[in-house]
């Protein structure tokens, strides 16, 4: 007989409550995102309203307190209490709740409204909409142009809604199961596949690169049959560098053998993204970092931020008791408090991404004034404690964030690197040995390029101590290819 046992025991749990949640959530917004969480949240709540500046207030904070927020919860502590408490009965809990000084939420007009001064010098604006023809629109126009039968035109157009926007054929599109769809051969879709690869951009459309250039060749007005032949017969050997076996199978010699390989590299990989890409993904810097009277100063580029507050008809209708009922004062009571937290949230997500910049920059001051050459190696667990905040922290303001400085826009992970110690003692970023990489493979004869065990030997005699597989993972990263691929004829 299995019996009970009763007993204690302590338990160490760790909670967040809504508000960490909402913040660490925005902190990993970057700007645009953060616009339209904004909107959203406007749209949801229709307490939160955009707020119009005052031209003649210089600078206005948000007000919202520790204390404030404390009583918050305290308010919400008493609304959620256990209703079979003997402490409160269901009429004292009511009273309770009636009673709650809700003129205490709004002491001052401004309260828990953010107001950042204007800088004159910018003009506010809407970001524009270019108005564009798809890349699919562009094509169907084109086939309807043809002369086909109708079962064609149906085809033609089945194809063309499975093209991806790099231009290439859907991978898992069944031409077998199109013939059975549509009663008709294979013959006839690679007859309407034939007449879209050659429309505008030629090559798209394409099943794979090599009929994607095929496609280009033969649209051409005095094509290179010695280009075609590469393309069409020994598109392995051109795509493995193999070009001493395709001098001997095609009888031609060097020079004419790099003639046709130039045509080739002149053609367009992917025809899909050139002028009909849907979306075209521009980077806008979170932060500005400039050296004014010397020193270096960090922005946040959030001017199209809106200043929030609480909606004023709504406080007027919390305050008159008479003509609003409580059911509605507890909706609006609730909506209140979620703006509050919000807005909140937002000044402390802006105060938190300062510092972390702050902290960057004071970290990385002479890559700051240098350039990338003087880069140091820095973790975030650094940042974290210069700044007394958790290093999860950090990660979420670093994470898809980017600054422009005057060496260029980079992400703040740019800053965050490995460290390697030289004989010396002395600390090298992992940036410096990439862009060093970069340099001798820039620099090498392609006809001899060096393998991941030479450029080891190289960095180590300059004092970067890194072994093969280091090199080999610093390459990848930098999108170079093994040394066979950088061969050249």
């Amino acid at each position: 007989m299995s019996g009970i046992y009763l007993g204690q025991y302590l338990k160490l749990e760790q909670k967040l409550t809504p508000q960490q949640i909402l913040l660490s959530t925005l902190l990993q917004l970057p700007m645009l995102s953060l616009e339209q969480r904004i909107k959203s949240e406007l749209e949801q709540n229709p307490v939160l309203e955009e707020g119009e500046e005052d031209p003649d207030e210089l600078e206005e904070t948000i007000e919202a307190t520790t204390e404030e927020v404390e009583k918050v919860e305290a308010e919400l502590e008493i609304h959620d209490a256990d209703k079979n408490s003997d402490e409160y009965d269901k009429e004292e809990l009511k009273e309770a709740q009636e009673s709650t000084e809700i003129e205490d939420l709004f002491k001052d007009e401004d309260t828990f409204e953010i107001k950042i001064p204007k800088d004159k010098s910018k003009e506010e604006f809407d970001r524009p909409e270019v108005s564009q023809t798809s890349l699919h629109q562009h094509l169907l126009d084109q086939l309807h142009t043809l002369r086909l039968p109708e079962v064609e035109y149906q085809i033609g157009e089945h194809l063309i809604w499975n093209i991806r926007d790099d231009g290439y054929l859907d991978r898992d599109l069944d031409l077998i199961r199109i013939t059975e769809n549509f009663d008709t051969t294979i013959d006839v879709i690679e007859k309407v596949l034939k007449h879209i690869q050659h429309f505008e951009p030629v090559g798209i459309g394409a099943r794979d690169l090599r009929e994607c250039l095929l496609a280009q060749l033969e649209e051409q007005e005095l094509p290179d049959p010695l280009a075609i032949s590469i393309i069409k017969d020994y598109f392995e050997d051109f795509k493995n560098r193999r070009f001493d076996r395709l001098m001997q199978e095609l009888d031609c010699d060097k020079e004419r053998l790099i003639e046709a390989i130039g045509e080739i590299k002149q053609l367009n990989p992917k025809p899909g993204r050139e002028l009909f890409e849907t979306h075209t993904n521009y980077i806008t810097p979170d932060f500005n970092v400039e050296k004014i009277d010397g020193e270096f100063v960090v922005t946040l580029n959030d001017w199209n931020v809106p200043p929030l507050r609480i909606s004023n008809t709504y406080k007027n209708m919390m305050l008159d008791k008479k003509n609003t009922d409580s059911e509605t004062r507890s909706y609006i009571r609730k909506k209140v408090e979620n703006a509050r937290w919000f807005i909140t949230s937002i000044y402390q997500r802006k105060m938190t991404m300062m510092k972390v910049m702050e902290a960057i920059v004071e970290r990385q001051l002479e890559f700051f004034e240098k350039g990338p050459d003087f880069i140091k190696p820095l973790i975030m667990r650094e940042i974290a404690e210069m700044i007394n905040m958790d290093i999860s922290t950090v990660s979420r303001v670093s994470n898809g964030k980017y600054v422009q400085t005057d060496y260029g826009v980079l992400e703040l992970k740019y800053f965050f690197n490995e460290r390697i110690e030289n004989e010396e003692g002395e600390e090298i970023a992992t940036p410096r040995i990439k862009k060093r990489i970069q340099q001798i493979v820039s620099e090498e004869d392609p006809k001899k390029p060096f393998s991941d065990d030479k450029l080891s030997a190289m960095l180590k005699s300059e004092g970067f101590p890194i072994a093969r597989r280091t090199v080999a993972k610093y390459r990848e990263q930098l999108d170079i290819p093994v040394a066979r691929l950088r061969k050249g004829i």
